[in-house]
């Protein structure tokens, strides 16, 4: 899709669904996120929009936030100072191999058109031992499942072109990444029930509502 229109497509989403400002699972990932990375680190942020999650690993970093939508990205560089990148990730890359310690993506990989091209250069640009951090929405969690089951809609972001189950995405990581972590979050089992470090894993894989991982370029 041509980058302007692609652009406009996002602006749209973001400013009719209040997305400036909105942090996905209200900001549970990034407390896991902040701890991971630390600091004195070099950082890409893939689809950082406008910071509120980067917020939580600025500090003691150098961050370098891309997004498709340059609204957003002005709000990241006037709240946090960071630097931006203007980018169609299904498309360009722009960054030299070997020149980051981390890189982000969060709630972008279900979002993208082609996905080995950009692993293949997101890991190209992984330092060696480098951190790919990230998270996608768990798409075969057990509400959607029901939804389907009942013939009714479980995708209502028009922006998600693919879905990840916590064994695809296992997959996925693991052909290109060591240490691996997928951390389940958000999510009920019961009424009375959260999705939580003391329920089953199994269970929380089953209900949670985002899948949040962490893992080392091999």
């Amino acid at each position: 899709m041509e980058k302007n229109l692609l652009e406009s497509l996002y602006q749209h989403h973001h400013q009719s669904r209040n997305r400036y400002g909105y942090l996905y699972c209200h900001g549970q990932r990034g407390v896991y996120m902040k701890n991971w990375i630390g600091t004195g680190k070099k950082i890409l942020d893939l689809g950082c929009r406008d910071g509120a999650l980067t917020s939580f690993y600025v500090e003691g970093n150098e961050i370098t936030g891309v997004d498709i939508d340059r609204k957003a990205l002005e709000m990241a560089r006037s709240s946090l100072d960071i630097q931006t990148c203007w980018l169609n990730l299904n498309e360009e890359w722009t960054f030299a191999p070997e020149s980051f310690d981390v890189i982000v993506a969060c709630e972008i990989l279900e979002h993208l058109f082609v996905l080995d091209p950009f692993l293949e250069r997101l890991h190209a640009s992984l330092r060696p031992g480098g951190l790919f951090i990230g998270s996608v929405p768990n798409a075969f969690r057990v509400k959607n499942r029901l939804k389907f089951l009942f013939g009714k809609e479980y995708e209502n972001d028009p922006t998600h072109v693919r879905q990840f189950s916590w064994k695809s995405l296992y997959t996925m990581l693991s052909s290109r990444f060591r240490d691996i972590q997928i951390i389940p979050l958000q999510g009920k089992i019961l009424p009375f029930l959260p999705v939580s470090p003391y329920t089953s894993l199994y269970l929380n894989r089953l209900f949670a509502k985002d899948l949040l991982w962490y893992s080392v370029k091999k």
